[in-house]
């Protein structure tokens, strides 16, 4: 494990400093800008891979930890060929009002620069790619230890192509919520409303795990969630920083925002955590960070970092009552709680993004022909049309994937988890 923590040390080094170099030594600007999102894009895999893989592995049962490592790995690998075959053009090619083109399929024709700094085009392609890796990978939190890899595959592959693209097409790619005013700078909208709002619908239809909620099985490695969450926030810094697309203080004042946002949201969650149960967890407070975090992102690039304490503190505090509520009173089995933390924080953060973006709380100010009124009713509405297009193509997925791959292992491979019954391995030795 050492020596895995100084591989992976190295190489980050490594890559920050040629960014670094290839800034200092008098090259244009525009390589400086392509240094950063290239290092921002290596950043936001690294999220998925290892970093949610171990958050999410580190929370489940011991007999499943492979099957999630596998089902993040494997969704990384169907998006990517998806992104670079079809995704990229239909959501970034053309300027229809609903959906691009095929015009840059197979990553075809795509610009030498595009703004706003003069960016090579396959740049931005790279790093929206590793955006569309994760946003399927968080959903897989709210069911594992129970469902077929078929099905794993085949709902990322539709999913992707009937939600997220064109959810990213319409708030990114110049499409109609676009043209409405509607600001997103990170994927409050289109990474974790999306991801949350399906987890949501998913779990429902995909049931509950064996013995929930009565019998409670608590995390197996709380160390190695740590550690997976360690690598997501440090990540997040290339997810909200780089979306900027430029290595400028706009980049800067977003990454700020962002840590400061972590820590609001990781102390917010424990100290309610304290107060109600009498114990501050590992748990509680990389919960409450990656809440403050998904709050954060689609406002990280439009306020004072000084608010993005604020707006931190209220997403870990509402996503905690959120995850209350869907476990305990909805008796809901979303096991690793991402429509309470990804879902409910992304939405409340893209509603609070209209308050603080405001010139005078030191936000960058609204663009012209918009004020608070209109910039908060094109917030709600791409919220409300993202949650309901989420909601109804993942149960129409849901329910005809049922017929075709199946939705749930049996009783018998969910007892002896899906490590072995699935993909024939286990991490670990152990008995039932």
């Amino acid at each position: 494990m050492h020596r895995f923590n100084w591989i992976v040390a190295a190489a980050l080094s490594f890559v920050l400093f040629i960014s670094a170099a290839s800034a200092a030594t008098g090259a244009p600007a525009e390589s400086g800008h392509v240094a950063w999102v290239l290092t921002a894009s290596a950043l936001v895999l690294f999220m998925t891979l290892p970093g949610l893989a171990l958050f999410y592995g580190g929370l489940v049962q011991a007999k499943n930890l492979l099957s999630v490592i596998m089902q993040c790995f494997a969704i990384c690998c169907v998006v990517s060929l998806i992104w670079a075959i079809c995704g990229y053009s239909l959501t970034f090619g053309g300027t229809g009002a609903v959906l691009g083109n095929f015009s840059k399929s197979f990553l075809a024709g795509l610009d030498p620069a595009v703004a706003p700094s003069n960016l090579p085009e396959i740049v931005v392609a790279v790093f929206q790619m590793t955006f569309a890796i994760i946003t399927p990978a968080l959903i897989i939190g709210a069911f594992p230890e129970r469902v077929t890899f078929p099905f794993v595959l085949a709902f990322t592959a539709l999913w992707l192509i009937i939600v997220y693209i064109p959810v990213a097409h319409w708030v990114w790619g110049a499409g109609w919520l676009a043209s409405l005013g509607t600001l997103d700078f990170a994927g409050g909208i289109v990474v974790h409303t999306t991801a949350g709002v399906s987890a949501l619908v998913a779990a429902i239809l995909i049931g509950k795990r064996r013995g929930f909620p009565a019998h409670f099985e608590p995390p197996h490695r709380p160390g190695m969630t740590m550690a997976g969450a360690g690598m997501l926030w440090v990540g997040w810094f290339g997810f909200n920083g780089g979306s900027a697309l430029a290595a400028d203080a706009g980049a800067a004042s977003a990454i700020m925002s962002t840590h400061l946002a972590a820590c609001a949201g990781a102390l917010a969650w424990i100290a309610i955590e304290w107060v109600r149960s009498g114990k501050p967890t590992c748990i509680g407070i990389v919960t409450g960070c990656v809440a403050g975090l998904a709050t954060i992102t689609p406002a990280a690039g439009y306020v004072h970092p000084a608010s993005a304490i604020l707006i931190g503190a209220l997403g870990g505090t509402i996503c905690f009552f959120a995850t209350v509520h869907v476990k305990q009173r909805l008796v809901i089995d979303d096991s690793l709680d991402v429509f309470a933390v990804h879902g409910v924080g992304g939405m409340l953060g893209s509603v609070l993004m209209s308050v603080f973006a405001a010139a005078a709380l030191g936000g960058v100010g609204f663009a012209d022909g918009m004020n608070f009124p209109r910039q908060l009713g094109a917030q709600v509405l791409a919220i409300l049309v993202t949650a309901l297009w989420s909601a109804g193509v993942t149960f129409t997925l849901v329910c005809g994937l049922r017929a075709v791959t199946g939705l749930r292992v049996d009783a018998e491979q969910e007892f002896d988890g899906l490590d072995f019954s699935t993909h024939g391995e286990r991490a670990y030795d152990y008995a039932g």
